[in-house]
């Protein structure tokens, strides 16, 4: 063990020093070390599938093996989400993702849904293998347990949203919880029910089941007073995440909730463009404002810029104002200094804007 240790270390020192970086200029020391092992690299988050299992006809479970890049930089707590960035005839698309493993894990686990016309869910489902490899950065997310654990602790999920609370549910479980937990999940029939065996085995977990397109189930219908009560009665929290009716179905009848929608909000362009002009200067590109994002708009202008989440969280859009004003659709901020970075899938042009890109 130490001299694996040992010899990491040494390698990683050499590996970042300024005169390897000078020699492997300009590409950078990466781009030869991945040629031996894809995940062996200095600077670039990455991981290694090092599993795969499809378990339910819509969706498909990976595990993966960060890289040092990756360990060493973050800290993913149960409940928040990865952005994973995988190449696809050429190009490279990043989603967010949130893992189902124990807060903690050296490995990340990843159930995905696949979603009707969604591509990256899609292209995993049909066709990640053992050996893969995949960009893992952007850790992030509110979505977390408070450090004091609650006692009575009810959550809810639905769909594809059941992995970070499955993150929660396992944490509490390895911690050994001595409070009380209950758990309702919500899929469209029991064969696409993720998790479905180990619920049913998990010790001091009172588990139910709703089934919405197969009329059974331990709960019948969609949630509700009544299906409140019979799994706790008056927990002391509640967390959610699933499609933004279940979530909204939560809010009415529980206190002291915790949510996330994996459903993108519905934004709200201005009623009247700007009337300016938005110019993507890289690709000397000029177009009028039409009032969408800047992302639709780059894109109705035949460019393909990176984008992942489309709803303001991964951060795989930012580019940089060099000039102009813009408004964030999420947050209502306004940016107005020159040489800002702004998501573009979320900000408006206020006027005339000019983005590098």
């Amino acid at each position: 063990m130490f001299t694996q240790t040992f010899t990491r270390t040494f390698a990683k020192r050499v590996l970042s020093s300024d005169l390897v970086d000078l020699l492997t200029g300009p590409h950078g020391v990466d781009r030869y070390t991945e040629l031996v092992t894809p995940t062996w690299t200095s600077g670039e988050p990455r991981a290694k599938v090092i599993d795969v299992r499809r378990t339910t006809p819509r969706s498909v479970t990976l595990t993966l093996a960060p890289n040092d890049a990756f360990t060493e930089r973050h800290r993913v707590r149960a409940g928040q989400f990865v952005n994973v960035t995988v190449e696809i005839d050429g190009r490279m698309h990043s989603r967010c993702y949130s893992p189902a493993n124990v807060e903690g894990s050296n490995s990340l686990e990843l159930t995905i849904g696949v979603h009707d016309g969604g591509l990256v869910s899609t292209y995993l489902y049909e066709r990640a293998r053992r050996g893969m490899v995949v960009g893992l950065d952007g850790v992030g997310g509110d979505f977390v347990m408070p450090e004091l654990r609650p006692r009575r602790i009810l959550f809810v999920s639905g769909g594809s949203g059941i992995t970070p609370v499955m993150a929660m549910l396992r944490t509490l479980v390895a911690e050994g919880h001595s409070g009380e937990i209950a758990f309702v999940h919500y899929a469209r029939t029991p064969k696409q029910a993720c998790y479905r065996e180990e619920l049913a085995a998990m010790p001091g977990v009172r588990v139910l089941h709703g089934y919405t397109r197969s009329g059974v189930g331990d709960l019948d219908g969609r949630f509700d007073a009544a299906h409140l009560a019979a799994a706790m009665e008056a927990p002391d929290a509640v967390f959610v995440c699933g499609p933004t009716p279940l979530v909204d179905a939560v809010k009415a009848h529980c206190e002291n909730v915790f949510t996330e929608s994996f459903v993108p909000p519905v934004f709200e362009p201005p009623a009247n463009p700007s009337g300016g002009r938005v110019k993507f200067a890289d690709s000397k590109i000029d177009v009028e404002d039409d009032g969408r994002s800047l992302l639709e708009q780059a894109e109705a202008a035949g460019l393909k810029p990176e984008n992942g989440c489309r709803m303001g969280i991964c951060h795989t859009c930012t580019r940089r104002k060099t000039s102009g004003t813009v408004r964030n659709l999420v947050t209502g901020a306004v940016s107005t200094a020159p040489d800002e970075k702004v998501q573009i899938c979320v900000s408006v042009p206020v006027g005339d804007v000019d983005i590098a890109l």
